[in-house]
C-alpha cells in the first residue's frame, strides 16, 4: 500500500518533469538555449518511479536524454536551466549542455551522450564501491538503442561476475532517432532472457504505470543489496515529440497513427491524475494548486539561468588534463 503524502510526491515529481520540459521546448525559440536538447515528455513515470526513494550516495547515470533522471534524482532545476543557457551557474559550468548533466551532491554522477558508453561507466562505479565496500547502488538509464551496442552485454557479463550491485533499467520507447526497433532487432530478442543468460535476474514492467514501477523498483533495491546481485528492468514507454528538439514530427509518417494514440492514451500523468482524483486524494482545485506552485518555481528558475553570467575563458582549460 502507498501512502497518500507518497501518491501525490510521484504525481509531482511527474509534473515537475514534465512541465519543466514543456516550457523548455516552449522557450527554445527564444534561442537563448543554444545546445540540442533531447525531451522525455511522456516518459516521466520511468525515472520517477525508478529514483524514488534513493538516497543522495546512490549513483544514477543516464546518456542523452537525461533530464527527467536528472530531475527525478534531485538535480537542481536552476543549474539545469543554467546549463542549457550555458551559464557558468550550470550543473557543467555551462560547458556541456543539455546531454552532460550532473550533480554530484545528489547522487547524479553525469550523462554521456555517446550510445552505451555510461554503461561501462556505471558498472566501474559499482565495482569501486564494492572494492571500497559501500552499500550504496548504481542505476545507469539506457535506451533500447545502447542494447545494440557491445559494452551492454559487456557491461551486463562483468557485474554478474563481481556480484555488483547496480540496476540497469532499460527504458524502450520503440525507436532509435527514425528507426523503429523492429528495423533494427530481431523479433525473437528478449532483453529479459539476454540478461538472464548472462547470470542475471530481470523483470518488464510497464513504464507507465508509476505505482507499479515504484513498488517493484522498490523490491528490486532491496534484493540488490540483500544479494549483492546486479538486476535488469525493462520498461516500455514511449516520447511523445521528435527524437532530438522541441517539436512534434509525427508529420514525418515514421511512427503510425494508430501507435501514436494508443500512448497518447496511456499518459502517465493523465492517467495518474484521474487516479487520484477518483480516490478522492487529490481534487481539481488541488491539482491546479500544485501545477501552480511549480509553474512559478520554473518562472523564476528561468529568470535566475538568464542573468546569469557565461563562463570567461580561463575556464575553458582548467577542466582539461594535460
Amino acid at each position: 500500500m502507498i501512502s497518500k503524502k507518497i501518491q501525490i510526491k510521484l504525481l509531482e515529481e511527474m509534473l515537475k518533469i514534465r512541465l519543466t520540459e514543456e516550457m523548455i521546448a516552449k522557450k527554445y525559440y527564444e534561442q537563448k538555449m543554444r545546445c540540442p536538447i533531447h525531451l522525455s515528455i511522456g516518459q516521466e513515470a520511468t525515472a520517477t518511479g525508478v529514483c524514488f526513494g534513493l538516497k543522495d550516495s546512490d549513483k544514477v547515470f543516464s546518456a542523452h536524454r537525461s533530464h527527467a533522471h536528472y530531475i527525478a534524482k534531485g538535480g537542481s532545476i536552476k543549474s539545469l536551466l543554467s546549463e542549457l543557457h550555458g551559464k557558468i551557474s550550470g550543473c557543467a559550468k555551462g560547458l556541456g549542455g543539455s546531454m552532460h548533466l550532473l550533480d554530484l551532491n545528489k547522487g547524479f554522477s553525469g550523462a554521456v551522450p555517446i550510445v552505451g558508453s555510461s554503461i561501462p561507466i556505471a558498472t566501474g562505479t559499482a565495482w569501486a564501491n564494492k572494492l571500497k565496500k559501500l552499500n550504496d547502488l548504481v542505476i545507469i538509464f539506457l535506451g533500447d538503442g545502447a542494447t545494440e551496442e557491445g559494452v551492454f552485454f559487456e557491461s551486463l557479463d562483468f557485474a554478474s561476475l563481481k556480484k555488483l550491485k547496480i540496476l540497469f533499467v532499460c527504458e524502450n520507447n520503440f525507436f532509435s532517432v527514425y528507426s523503429p526497433i523492429d528495423k533494427r532487432q530481431s523479433k525473437k530478442r528478449n532483453l529479459c532472457k539476454i540478461a538472464n543468460s548472462l547470470g542475471i535476474k530481470s523483470t518488464f514492467i510497464d513504464g507507465n504505470d508509476i505505482e507499479n514501477i515504484y513498488l517493484k523498483t522498490k523490491q528490486i533495491k532491496k534484493y540488490i543489496k540483500k544479494n549483492s546481485e546486479p538486476f535488469f528492468l525493462l520498461l516500455n514507454t514511449f516520447r511523445y515529440i521528435e527524437h532530438c528538439g522541441p517539436n512534434n514530427d509525427d508529420h514525418l509518417k515514421y511512427r503510425n497513427i494508430n501507435t501514436i494514440k494508443f500512448w497518447e492514451k496511456k499518459c502517465p500523468i493523465v492517467n495518474y491524475q484521474k487516479k487520484l482524483i477518483k480516490r478522492k486524494i487529490l481534487d481539481h482545485k488541488k491539482l491546479t494548486k500544485l501545477k501552480k506552485k511549480i509553474f512559478n518555481t520554473l518562472i523564476k528558475s528561468f529568470k535566475y539561468a538568464e542573468e546569469q553570467n557565461f563562463p570567461t575563458k580561463k575556464i575553458l582549460n582548467e577542466f582539461i588534463d594535460a
